[in-house]
């Protein structure tokens, strides 16, 4: 058996993924401390809406778009592990429109304690996916650290005029989600040994896929909103999406996508805290069905690694963009809608 089979890297760390993540409730009690950044009329998206990454206006036709992603192993995986962290940073790139053009990869790693060829692969994994999306590699910085950590500061370009944000979507907007949902459940079963080789597998592809073919198919269409679901989930980034836009969302839960066996693993009690702290978080935020039982609202919360693009497209456009979607392959659905009813909050309906 090679070190890297007699290693899970899951097991160097008390969480994975986006599931690191400092929860919303703390990191707001953080930000509201912070004094005010000074006012600049090139910064077209900042801190402000709690978007996926911030663009600078350089001239009157290019932006540049910046964003920094990284975490824990999700995934045994290293190769894998490279591959999923390098997707989750690089669709930041995509949610807001723009066109990922460099890197930067943040490294942690014990280099006295694992074999070094563990990290080897986990940069290998990065690179090859990064050649998938056009990325090109500049550099980066390492540091000696007891619990390994991976991922990648990204530039991206974009027209001023082209940007998508979390906050621009208006009612009678349809939403499209492009992923699945319950990687969080799944990967805590993953480091409980609950998932079969193939079950692995697929989550990792979920989580590996890049958001690239949804961001070019969503180009052509009118879009006035978007964010990719990461660690604060669904109904989190859905509710980025309604307080930034000042409207109400409605979310169909018999709609939206889930991978299989995430429920019976959630009733078996592998719900990891990440998703657990989003539900509380969201406390006067989400209305649920009266007859929704508790699982499946903590599914709808679950803390995503490298999730899909959440799109709120026109209503004249919705249908035909899901079918170019799903034609080129995106696992897409139709999940709800924005109203203008009920601003900054989300109704779930069966």
């Amino acid at each position: 058996m090679s070190s890297n089979d007699a290693i899970k890297l899951t097991s160097l760390s008390s969480k994975g993924g986006c599931g690191c993540k400092i929860g919303p409730a703390d990191l707001a009690q953080v930000l509201r401390n912070l004094p005010q950044a000074v006012p600049n009329p090139n910064l077209l998206v900042g801190l402000d809406t709690s978007d996926d990454a911030g663009v600078y206006r350089l001239t009157d036709d290019l932006a540049i778009v910046q964003t920094l992603d990284f975490f824990t192993p999700i995934v045994d995986d290293p190769y894998s592990f490279g591959q999923v962290a390098a997707a989750n940073a690089i669709s930041d790139i995509y949610a807001m429109g723009g066109k990922p053009l460099t890197a930067l990869n943040i490294v942690a790693f014990p280099i006295h304690t694992l074999d070094k060829q563990i990290l080897t692969d986990i940069l290998r994994g990065a690179g090859d996916k990064m050649a998938e999306a056009g990325v090109t590699l500049v550099g980066g910085h390492s540091i000696d650290d007891k619990e390994p950590k991976f991922g990648l500061a990204v530039t991206g370009t974009v027209h001023p005029d082209r940007v998508r944000t979390n906050a621009g979507a208006k009612p009678g907007d349809q939403l499209i989600l492009t992923k699945p949902i319950g990687v969080g459940i799944l990967t805590t079963s993953v480091k409980q040994d609950q998932l079969s080789e193939e079950e692995i597998a697929r989550v990792t592809q979920v989580m590996s896929t890049l958001n690239k073919t949804a961001a070019e198919t969503m180009d052509a269409y009118e879009v006035h909103a978007c964010t990719d679901v990461t660690g604060f989930g669904l109904l989190g980034h859905a509710s980025e999406m309604a307080k930034g836009s000042s409207n109400g969302i409605v979310i169909r839960q018999s709609q939206v996508p889930v991978l299989p066996r995430v429920r019976e693993l959630a009733e078996n009690g592998f719900v990891p805290g990440g998703t657990k702290n989003n539900y509380a978080h969201l406390e006067g935020d989400v209305t649920f069905p009266a007859e929704m039982d508790q699982i499946d609202q903590w599914i709808l919360c679950d803390a995503v690694t490298s999730g899909g693009l959440l799109i709120a497209v026109a209503e004249q456009d919705a249908a035909q963009l899901l079918s170019d979607l799903l034609a080129a392959g995106v696992e897409a659905a139709h999940i709800g809608e924005v109203t203008a009813e009920h601003p900054g909050h989300i109704q779930v309906q069966i």
